[in-house]
């Protein structure tokens, strides 16, 4: 190789990455690499374990959604127990599931995507965190930004027990019920939920819908691919993130598959490649084609706009008719631009707290009865959610007595994993030329991967590294011919 640039670390996500950008004689972009150099390993010290306390092991994965692992977790020990939790407690537990879907989803939009676009791709690179989108927005938006989350997660802290590792969840149920006055508190969280949410999406229609660059970057093929989309439904085909079944649409858009947890292995395999620790999922039934797009390559994608190419609808009215309005927008389903998973993840958060105000203002929320005491003796059990960065899965096998045997783990983030290598490479071709490289081209190679809101942290796990960057140009020789920080 002539020429390679590194981008390490990657900014603006969670967990650590890099790239390798290699140019040809011509300096343009023959290859690029997405690697992850951290280390996985939760799925060999559970091991050995009793299965009840994989719902306070599992969320120290991640300190930024916990509350995803603990619910997955928790379904996973019902379907291992074979115990159905009564209604108050599955309503309990999408509540706690809803704050934290609409708390999440605010938090990439202004503090890690968002910056992109409210502050601008090509900014200088201290403008392009949450200091420059409040210097943007205003004091009072930010304020809101944060009185928000802080409300979603004390409601997380009250029926989790904790906020940043709940321990409420058990087999068959959970640990606390819910009190009136608390019940009303929480209506009114919500309600500045749903004002917030559509607030949030008035700042991106204003932002974004009404700057003709942007739009043409979104709708623009440096950032899009047709691939599958994996993503929880409900019975009527609308997103859910708790509960349902998986399906699984083509890039045409229609239903490739659906099916149960418990069959998810019928569908979904798991490859890895010698340069980088994360796993690479890909549909069993079409095969693993490479680092491809189309309808003959088993890569699939999840997470916002998957979900919302994948369903029919959402189950919320505000969020159906801004769920109307982006794909009318952007040419109809499904839509392949990546960089619309901005977009679709605000209409979740809508969504989420429409669902937080339904489930808040259900008086059988505060029935006594939540939990249901499993009897069966454990031996498998699978449970999914729909985490912010897409479809989770827990896979649990004990003893007699409970014991984990194995456990296998499919990290939201890690079913992107190959697409993000994917989109990252697309957008290093499109943008670098001629050799030509600046600090804004690579923050927006950068954001081919920020669209999917990653989460290494969670797909993978060892000490932090160096958070400063140097990106050196070398000619053929392997002379430095140029060097780019960012601090």
């Amino acid at each position: 190789m002539n020429k390679r640039i590194t981008i390490d670390p990657i900014t603006r996500l969670e967990g650590h990455g890099k790239i390798d950008i290699f140019l040809d004689e011509r300096g343009d972009v023959e290859k690029a690499y997405f690697q992850v150099p951290e280390l996985r390993g939760f799925e060999v010290f559970s091991v050995g374990r009793p299965a009840e306390e994989m719902p306070r092991i599992t969320p120290k994965i991640c300190g930024v959604c916990p509350t995803t692992h603990h619910m997955c977790s928790t379904k996973a020990l019902d379907d291992l127990f074979k115990v159905e939790p009564p209604p108050a407690a599955k309503k309990l537990r999408e509540l706690i599931y809803s704050a934290f879907m609409l708390e999440d989803h605010n938090l990439h939009f202004f503090f890690l995507g968002g910056p992109d676009f409210v502050v601008g791709p090509s900014a200088p690179p201290a403008e392009r965190n949450i200091l420059g989108v409040i210097a943007r927005v205003g004091l009072e938006i930010a304020g809101k930004v944060i009185k928000l989350r802080k409300e979603c997660r004390d409601i997380i802290t009250l029926l989790g027990g904790r906020v940043i590792h709940p321990v409420c969840g058990l087999p068959g149920g959970i640990s606390k019920p819910l009190a009136e006055d608390d019940r009303l508190k929480i209506v009114d969280v919500a309600k500045n939920g749903v004002e917030f949410a559509q607030f949030a999406l008035k700042i991106f229609d204003d932002i974004v819908l009404k700057n003709k660059e942007y739009v043409d970057l979104v709708l623009g093929d440096t950032y899009k691919h047709t691939t599958y989309y994996m993503g929880m439904v409900d019975k009527n085909n609308k997103v859910n993130f708790y509960d349902g079944d998986v399906r699984v649409v083509t890039p045409e858009g229609k239903e490739f598959a659906r099916f149960r947890p418990g069959e998810y292995l019928k569908h979904i395999a798991e490859r890895v490649e010698p340069w980088s620790y994360v796993k690479f999922p890909y549909l069993k039934n079409v095969g693993w084609k490479g680092f491809v797009d189309g309808k003959d390559s088993g890569v699939y994608r999840v997470a916002p706009l998957a979900r919302l190419n994948v369903a029919d609808g959402m189950a919320t009215p505000l969020a159906q008719a801004e769920y109307e309005r982006m794909f009318t927008t952007l040419g109809g389903k499904p839509a392949h631009n990546t960089l619309a998973f901005h977009w679709a993840r605000l209409i979740e958060a809508l969504y989420a707290a429409e669902r937080m105000l339904e489930l808040a203002q259900d008086r059988e929320i505060t029935d006594p009865h939540i939990r249901n005491i499993p009897t069966a003796i454990p031996d498998e059990g699978i449970g999914i959610v729909e985490a912010p960065r897409g479809t989770l899965i827990h896979h649990y096998k004990t003893d007699k007595n409970g014991i984990i045997t194995e456990a296998n783990l499919i990290v939201a983030t890690v079913n992107n994993a190959a697409a993000i290598c994917m989109s990252i490479e697309k957008a290093a071709r499109g943008l670098i030329k001629g050799g030509k490289v600046s600090d804004g081209l690579l923050n927006m190679v950068e954001m081919a991967f920020r669209a999917y809101d990653p989460c290494f942290a969670c797909a993978t796990h060892t000490l932090p590294g160096k958070m400063a960057l140097s990106v050196q140009i070398r000619n053929p020789n392997g002379d430095i011919m140029q060097t780019i920080s960012r601090e």
